[in-house]
């Protein structure tokens, strides 16, 4: 039987399960041994993070080539104009390789209020404007979405994965900082 554990990865956390000298690791958050990340959010992103004891499966989540969906909620500087979310929407050349296309959407002008505030809190620019995607990759390489939206002139303030292929975090229910069992797969 295939094991899964959903965590909701805090601000901060590194994925890896050995002590970090800046960071709090997966290690504190998660004594279970044998279990390994089905992918990585760097230390810099929140979200849903996937574990499992199954190499098959690890490698069925986080490859780039088995096109495995992530989504991601992102809020970036700037204001929405449709042609640069175009570049977002048709691939682009973030250097060593070429995206595939995303789905995009700009959410709703306010911050979800199904998220947690973040700690420490995003540094706000009363002088510049900021909105909210929703970016939904099937890729997930080091820092894309971070590095897509950079190229696409929207530097981004804070990225929070919502989702892997059908598990969302917040149908499942998962409070920042804790993880549960899940039956269901990607």
């Amino acid at each position: 039987m295939k094991k899964l554990i959903v965590f909701n990865k805090p601000y901060g956390v590194i994925c890896q399960f050995s002590a970090h000298e800046k960071h709090k690791s997966l290690k504190n958050y998660i004594d279970i041994p044998g279990f390994y990340p089905a992918g990585r959010l760097d230390a810099d992103s929140e979200g849903l993070l996937l574990l499992t004891d199954n190499g098959r499966l690890q490698a069925q989540i986080a490859d780039p080539k088995h096109g495995k969906e992530k989504t991601y909620w992102v809020q970036v500087e700037g204001s929405p104009d449709e042609a640069r979310l175009d570049t977002l929407r048709t691939g682009m050349d973030l250097g060593g390789f070429i995206t595939r296309p995303a789905k995009v959407r700009v959410l709703p002008p306010q911050e979800p209020e199904c998220l947690w505030p973040r700690n420490p809190p995003i540094r706000e620019r009363k002088t510049v404007a900021d909105f909210w995607l929703e970016i939904t990759v099937s890729e997930g390489r080091n820092r894309q979405v971070r590095r897509m939206t950079a190229k696409a002139g929207y530097p981004c303030l804070r990225l929070v994965r919502v989702a892997v292929g059908r598990l969302n975090l917040f149908e499942l229910g998962i409070e920042q900082g804790t993880w549960a069992w899940c039956r269901k797969m990607p």
